[in-house]
């Protein structure tokens, strides 16, 4: 039973809390990996996957997230996510060698799975149509500066401090977290108690899990690698699979009809480039500033700084542009200064300046802050609230799948392009390499632009909505 009797501020401040930290931890390790490789012994493939394991168990959870929101309360889910998230945080913290290092990093990415798609959920249950841009601008605060300020803050950590220390951190933020949740947070979403279906969760978990890894040991390992091409074929038919059973299902646990409502699959699509754009950015500019030009992780994580706190101070004024004027000027004109933006990264060379980038960087962000949720909110402001918590999900798979397939072309463009350069003698093939990847991404960013021409602004009452809705279902007959 939904629950109308709560404190509005109390749970947004809970849930953006538990939010920030969980994101934090996804760029966290970036910086840290170095030390960690000379303390434990290791090499940088098999440090790699402190990040790489992190991104993947959240991409898996985030599927299940849509069904643990119609099985359990909101209090209930978010102390559990909460609560796994803060023992696998101590558990890194104190791990002594590698292995138990990355069980920690498993653990800490169950519960971090959840806390996105139900900040998501929630705040569309709690806010009316009108005032959801302003909700989810808070939202794109969290998802744009959490991840920019992490190698920042383990670059400035690791130098000073033990790698350690960046656990010991954020542990006692989760449970400061947990222990208000308790006395403070209250159900907000529907529970209809659907029945787990086991077979769903597998193909589920091998099926984006298979994509996801795919897609990442294309970044490490080359297209034609085995297991890049054994892991997407099974991420492929198992997605497959897991898609048909859905459609068979009367209660799916991920509803991929979320597809048929107007705006929402042009909405997925654009939010895919452009979080693509996002973390293919966040890999290439710190690969160039510390690989190719022997600048300091603390000096690359510099540069990234100044454009997450504009994104950071951004995303709740858009939100609110988002609820006067609608989504698509809005998301055409941050497009538009993304694209000009990234062509401003194609002819990077062996001098150009901290400030330059820093500020090209931000411009980016700038442009990124007018789309990122915008787009996101107008896609899931056209369906019911029975399906709010499927489009969350839908939509943060889509952009965790984005994630690794930008990362892993971005990677495979630079390495394949760098090869050719040196072949044919071109001076600094390694810059030139970056240069072509960042051509990727300004050519990727056009296509976003172009897309969001077909977005029209359907602004809907939750009336309209839900009377629609109820429309449907009797012509489908149930």
């Amino acid at each position: 039973m939904q629950n109308t009797n709560f404190n509005r501020k109390t749970i947004v401040t809970l849930l953006l809390a538990g939010s920030f930290i969980a994101i934090l931890n996804q760029t966290l390790m970036i910086t840290a990996i170095p030390p960690i490789m000379e303390e434990m012994g290791i090499t940088a493939n098999t440090g790699q996957w402190l990040t790489t394991v992190f991104m993947l168990v959240s991409g898996i959870m985030i599927p299940v997230t849509a069904f643990l929101l119609e099985r359990f309360s909101t209090r209930q889910l978010f102390i559990t996510a909460m609560s796994v998230f803060s023992i696998g945080t101590l558990v890194a913290g104190v791990a002594p060698d590698f292995p138990i290092l990355l069980v920690g990093r498993v653990i800490q990415s169950v519960g971090a799975g959840v806390m996105l798609p139900l900040m998501q959920t929630v705040f569309l249950m709690i806010f009316p149509v009108h005032k959801r841009g302003a909700a989810m601008g808070l939202i794109g605060l969290v998802i744009s500066f959490a991840p920019a300020i992490g190698p920042a803050l383990s670059g400035w950590v690791t130098e000073h401090y033990s790698w350690r220390t960046l656990f010991y951190i954020i542990l006692p933020i989760a449970i400061i977290d947990i222990v208000i949740a308790f006395f403070a947070l209250k159900n907000v979403t529907e529970l209809t108690k659907p029945k787990l279906d086991i077979l769903s969760v597998i193909l589920s978990s091998f099926g984006f899990g298979g994509l996801l890894y795919g897609f990442t040991s294309a970044g490490n390992n080359g297209w034609l690698a085995g297991i890049t091409l054994l892991s997407l074929t099974i991420g492929a038919v198992t997605l497959l699979l897991f898609i048909l059973r859905q459609l068979k299902l009367k209660h799916p646990m991920l509803e991929f009809r979320v597809f048929t409502y107007s705006i929402f699959p042009m909405a997925v699509a654009i939010g895919m480039i452009t979080f693509m754009g996002l973390i293919g950015v966040e890999t290439l500019i710190p690969l160039y500033m510390q690989n190719m030009r022997e600048f300091t992780a603390f000096e690359a994580g510099l540069a990234l700084l100044p454009g997450a706190l504009i994104t950071g101070f951004m995303s709740p004024i858009t939100g609110r542009i988002f609820d006067r004027f609608g989504a698509r000027k809005l998301v055409m004109v941050g497009l538009t200064i993304i694209t000009v933006s990234s062509f401003a990264f194609i002819r990077l060379d062996t001098s150009t300046s901290l400030a330059y980038l820093t500020i090209m960087y931000s411009i980016r962000m700038f442009g990124l802050s007018m789309v990122m949720m915008p787009i996101a909110t107008a896609g899931l402001n056209q369906l019911p609230k029975r399906l709010i918590p499927h489009g969350t999900a839908m939509d943060n798979t889509m952009r965790q799948i984005a994630a690794s397939v930008g990362t892993a072309i971005l990677v495979t463009v630079m390495t394949t392009s760098e090869e050719s350069a040196a072949n044919r003698e071109i001076a600094n093939p390694d810059i030139y390499g970056a240069n072509v990847a960042f051509i990727v991404v300004a050519a990727l960013s056009l296509a976003g632009l172009i897309i969001s021409y077909f977005v029209k602004d359907n602004r809907l009452s939750e009336e309209e909505v839900e009377r629609r809705d109820r429309e449907r279902m009797r012509e489908k007959g149930y």
